[in-house]
């Protein structure tokens, strides 16, 4: 392991938006999720707003495009290089999920300066539909920590990191 380990979020972190709402948004899913958030949860809505537009005939490769489109600043790529050209260990702990953060750092060549991506999964059915879940089954049990969403408690997504044995921490 390095002696440096930087740990980056990926929405409005390494791309300057919200990687869930710029798919809804570019395939027209907007009004549904919305609807869809008052009576499920986020990651649930996610995965009911990609079985509509499969079920209305959009496809993969036009998600993978337009997450082609999200914005991704120049001075992210650059810190990511940076970092990692100084020897760093990069990792992404993200609330997003695997297919939209894969896709994109994919597409900008920047998949292999990372070592660990924790986030939620997503990925592409036998059907050739996205599906979407939480990283942790919240309607089994909690993850038990207050700082997180329901779905993916950041603090106990990576267990072996040194820090977080051996101090409390305060935020995430």
């Amino acid at each position: 392991m390095a002696a440096v380990v930087v740990v980056f979020d990926f929405d409005k972190t390494i791309i300057d938006c919200d990687s869930d709402n710029w798919v809804i948004d570019g395939l027209g899913g907007t009004q549904l999720f919305d609807e869809l958030l008052k009576a499920m949860p986020w990651n649930s809505a996610m995965d009911r707003v990609m079985e509509e537009l499969h079920s209305q005939g959009r496809t993969i490769e036009e998600i993978t495009e337009n997450l082609k489109r999200a914005p991704l600043p120049a001075n992210a790529v650059a810190a990511i290089k940076s970092a990692y050209a100084l020897g760093c260990e990069l990792r992404i702990v993200s609330d997003a999920n695997r297919f939209f953060i894969e896709t994109i750092l994919k597409h900008h060549d920047l998949m292999a300066y990372f070592s660990e991506i924790h986030t939620n999964p997503g990925y592409v059915d036998e059907k050739g539909r996205l599906r979407i879940f939480p990283h942790h089954d919240f309607k089994a049990s909690s993850h038990g920590c207050c700082l997180c969403p329901p779905n993916m408690c950041k603090v106990n997504s990576v267990p072996a990191w040194p820090y977080k044995r051996s101090r409390k921490l305060d935020s995430v």
